[in-house]
């Protein structure tokens, strides 16, 4: 038996870690529908935020280069803890790389034991959106229905739908200023039940909307919006500016805002409010959700999600995807932590150097001359991960 096979004999803990690959995500969400699983990340962010007091919270842990940021985001309560390692790198996709990339774990808070290693790149982007859709439920203006959406990169086309799903926008107005960029989520939302209108600017765009979505990229202090540009009554979703000289709106546009964050020490240093001064008043949004401070006070206000993206988000999108895999039976199994007849004695461990040496030399004979069957699997993944690429655009 392989390293994924082996059990937990008598006497041994079970210290087996279930991963979660991108390939698993993406038949996730296949078997799910984007829809569902937009809702169903929202529905335990929401649940979560509801719980904040549970949470041991941190700013996440951040290294700065010149291109860009690598970050960790810690979170724990009584049960489980979470991190996400995340980076931040604008000019990858000149390289061919992603802008963000991410992985996330779950471990047993009582024993520390690792339960859940997942891709967090899909997710994440997946996470962002419905927490935006949480925090405009709660602020935006009843009846919204067009939006504008600033920034047409890899996460704006969950941005629509989780806006689409979760507050009824029907018609997108779209500005970015790589027009191919626009040409992509205009091709990836053709048949989605949305009205998409490309704008030449960021002013025409955000003419009579009534939310307006910022998710922008560069490592910059941009000034995206600005204060002759933002409507009575509008909500502003500023999702780009997400670490320290990266900012995308003229400070007065927070001057005529109520404004709201996640984790306001965070923010402060991350954030839009970074440009403001320590005292400017901001409220946390899981006092909204509570009921211990208002949302919204009139349809003419403007309001303001400052939006960093926080490690209890990311803790609510492992849960998630944790027991939604379970139930499907999606995932495979690591052996990331020894796992011994005698946890006093790792060095033991190596003793067994000839048994695992022995295992490996079955398990390449067996691949060596079970190629076919392995070659079948891989060509039958290709094909699920098709299918799930289909049901993404349709």
């Amino acid at each position: 038996m392989n390293g994924s096979q082996r059990q937990a004999t008598a006497g041994q803990a079970d210290t087996r870690t279930t991963y979660l690959s991108v390939q698993d995500m993406v038949q996730l969400v296949h078997r799910l529908g984007l829809p569902a699983f937009i809702a169903g990340v929202a529905e335990r962010i929401e649940a979560d935020f509801l719980r904040w007091p549970s949470f041991d919270k941190t700013a996440r842990v951040a290294a700065h280069s010149r291109d860009g940021v690598i970050e960790l985001m810690p979170i724990a309560d009584a049960v489980n803890f979470a991190f996400k390692y995340v980076n931040g790198h604008p000019l990858n996709t000149r390289h061919g790389l992603p802008t963000v990339m991410a992985f996330g774990l779950l471990a047993d808070v009582a024993t520390g034991v690792p339960r859940l290693l997942s891709e967090l790149t899909l997710t994440t982007a997946v996470r962002t959106a419905a927490m935006s859709a949480v925090a405009a439920r709660e602020l935006a203006r009843p009846g919204s229905r067009v939006m504008a959406l600033i920034g047409n990169g890899a996460q704006s086309e969950f941005q629509a739908l989780a806006f689409r799903d979760l507050l009824g926008i029907t018609t997108l107005r779209l500005f970015d200023t790589d027009p191919q960029a626009t040409a992509k989520l205009v091709a990836n939302l053709a048949g989605q039940g949305l009205t998409l209108q490309v704008c030449a600017s960021t002013a025409e765009a955000v003419r009579g909307a009534d939310i307006v979505t910022t998710v922008t990229a560069d490592k910059t202090n941009a000034t995206i919006l600005t204060p002759e540009m933002i409507e009575p009554g509008m909500h502003l979703n500023a999702v780009g500016g997400d670490c320290p000289g990266k900012t995308e709106l003229h400070p007065g546009v927070l001057q005529q805002a109520a404004v709201f964050v996640e984790f306001e020490p965070q923010s402060r240093i991350e954030g839009e409010i970074q440009q403001m001064p320590a005292d400017f008043a901001v409220t946390e949004l899981w006092q909204v959700l509570a009921g211990q401070q208002p949302g919204r006070r009139d349809a003419a206000q403007v309001t303001l999600f400052d939006s960093v993206g926080f490690a209890l988000e990311d803790y609510s999108a492992l849960c998630f995807v944790r027991d939604a895999a379970a139930r499907l039976g999606l995932g495979s199994v690591l052996q990331l932590v020894p796992q011994q007849d005698d946890p006093k004695d790792l060095f033991g461990l190596l003793a067994g150097g000839a048994d695992v040496a022995a295992d490996s030399a079955a398990d390449g004979l067996q691949r060596q001359h079970g190629g076919g069957q392995v070659f079948q699997r891989g060509a039958h993944r290709l094909e699920d991960a098709a299918l799930a690429g289909i049901a993404l655009h349709h």
